[in-house]
């Protein structure tokens, strides 16, 4: 028993523990895997490319559907307009994107590719959605139900402002 509790002090829990109950510190550690799985990406896009991750995502898909309008950019990225539209400003302004006016609704913009933005995403490291994004589809139905059951009861606990549901990960 001795040999036992020297081992756990030494060695910090990296399993919950037997009867299957996890402790509050446990998924604390468990959060900041997560997160820090998300930066440490958003990080290494941003050293290979130059460009966040989140720019990355959404110049790869204006290139998967050339003339896509702002809104529809921004419901593909399940983000805010505006957002999608300072990722635009950004594209735009380090000419990797074009905007062009509609031609029945002059107020609408269609989106397309320019070459250098082509080339920068041969450059990016995948996914460009993200690694949670793509983590996250990879779960079967019943373990994401869960998943956002639960979240869901944290989210309640934190009060937490439902506008922070639409920020970007890369912008926290």
């Amino acid at each position: 028993m001795a040999t036992r509790a020297s081992k756990s002090a030494t060695q910090p829990a990296t399993h919950e523990p037997a009867g299957g109950q996890a402790s509050a510190p446990q998924v604390l550690r468990r959060f900041r895997q997560v997160f820090n799985a998300v930066k440490t990406h958003f990080q290494q896009v941003e050293k290979q490319v130059g460009l966040g991750g989140a720019q990355v995502w959404a110049l790869s898909l204006i290139h998967e559907q050339p003339d896509i309008g702002i809104g529809d950019l921004a419901r593909a990225m399940d983000i805010h307009q505006s957002t999608a539209s300072n990722l635009v400003k950004t594209l735009i302004e380090r000419e990797l994107v074009v905007a062009t006016k509609g031609e029945t609704d002059r107020r609408a913009v269609r989106l397309r590719v320019r070459p250098t933005g082509a080339k920068l995403l041969k450059l990016s490291p995948g996914p460009f959605t993200g690694v949670l994004p793509l983590a996250l589809q990879t779960l079967d139905a019943v373990t994401l139900q869960r998943l956002n059951d639960d979240l869901g009861k944290l989210i309640e606990v934190l009060h937490a402002d439902k506008r922070g549901a639409k920020k970007l990960l890369a912008d926290m």
